[in-house]
């Protein structure tokens, strides 16, 4: 039951930091391109010294030019010219000398066959970086929808909260008529005003956590602030509420209104499906390196097949007669920030014979020791 500020996006730096990158790899491939026309320069000259000797040099310059073609993919255009070049170097230099020494023609067989294993390898690498390239677009274009999918929930979440505060606002200085009819009217009225509220709350929730933006992370006692959350919705829930909290001190570092934020749907999903005086059960208690905290009612609880959708965003399960929908959003929500603190929400069959959802937290490590 607390409310969350937000504020606009800081602007992207996405853009600087792609030209920044891109020009240190230009300066990368220059500085590679540079090395490398030295050494096949150097190849060259050592062919032209090392009579009878030629070969080695030169497969040492295909060689060369093979593994730096697998980091650095020139332009096709640029690719050919260089291996023409070369394999006309390279093969003027071994006819000349072997005709001029008399040697075996041998070697002359290579003349082709080097050129021919370094395209092999140019094909492959070509193929590699288009795959590359292709995933890296598919990458764009899945960042760019679910940008714009969070830029959606950011305005529509806005977009809703102004209309609805302002009607509730004159709802409420609204005289009603006596008729049961007419207060019947007011109720659903408010009703569907308090959940549109709710609904654009929790989209702002969504999209913030969606952003990646660092939460406020403060040392937390989970005791404590179990029992404040159970006394708040006590005198506001005409329900049978429980509150187990053994003794001890439970500190996770966390950011409390989130975390309220968080258990405030799970708490509100609980009483959506029960009816008053039905039990609702609020635990705290440690397990392994971190703490978990329960929430577990009495309604009827939720069906095996609805189990894998239950944090699915805008699925609900439908409640009980007479009492509203919800936003659909809630659990999710809840899921998100559970899962922006570095723990993990499940849902289940609770011993009261209704819905169970356990929220796991790791402990606060550092503090751990002064705790105990």
């Amino acid at each position: 039951m607390s409310a969350i500020s937000f504020r606009a996006p800081e602007a992207p730096t996405a853009t600087t930091g792609r030209r920044t990158a891109d020009r240190s790899a230009r300066q990368w491939h220059r500085l590679v391109d540079g090395l490398l026309a030295v050494f096949v320069l150097a190849m060259l000259t050592l062919m032209h010294v090392m009579i009878e000797r030629e070969v080695i040099p030169y497969h040492l310059l295909f060689l060369g030019l093979t593994l730096v073609y697998g980091f650095r993919v020139w332009p096709l255009g640029q690719t050919l010219a260089v291996t023409f070049l070369v394999t006309l170097t390279t093969g003027w230099i071994l006819v000349v000398h072997q005709l001029a020494d008399g040697t075996s023609r041998a070697e002359w067989a290579e003349i082709p066959l080097m050129p021919l294993l370094f395209l092999a390898m140019v094909w492959h690498a070509r193929r590699r970086k288009a795959a590359q390239m292709q995933v890296e677009l598919m990458s764009e274009e899945r960042l760019a929808v679910f940008e714009r999918e969070r830029e959606f929930f950011r305005e529509a979440s806005h977009a809703m909260r102004t209309p609805v505060t302002i009607a509730l606002g004159h709802l409420e200085l609204l005289e009603v008529a006596d008729t049961p009819e007419s207060a019947e009217d007011y109720g659903i009225v408010v009703r569907q005003m308090d959940r549109l509220s709710a609904l654009s709350t929790r989209l702002l929730a969504l999209a913030k956590l969606d952003s990646g933006r660092a939460l406020r992370y403060l040392e937390l006692d989970l005791g404590q602030f179990l029992d404040a959350i159970g006394r708040n919705w006590r005198e506001s829930a005409d329900r049978d509420w429980v509150i187990e909290r053994p003794p001890g001190t439970y500190l996770v570092e966390a950011d409390g209104a989130w975390l309220e934020l968080a258990l405030d749907a799970l708490i509100e999903n609980a009483v959506h499906f029960t009816a008053p005086g039905e039990r609702i059960r609020l635990s705290c208690e440690q397990t392994g390196a971190g703490y978990v905290i329960s929430v577990a009612d009495a309604g009827p609880g939720i069906r095996a097949v609805d189990l894998p959708h239950v944090f699915e965003r805008f699925w609900h399960r439908r409640p009980p007669a007479k009492v509203p929908m919800g936003s659909g959003l809630g659990l999710a929500m809840a899921q998100a920030t559970v899962q922006a603190h570095g723990g993990r929400i499940t849902a289940g069959k609770a011993p009261e014979g209704g819905a169970l959802f356990q929220v796991f937290l790791p402990a606060a490590t550092d503090l751990r020791a002064a705790a105990g």
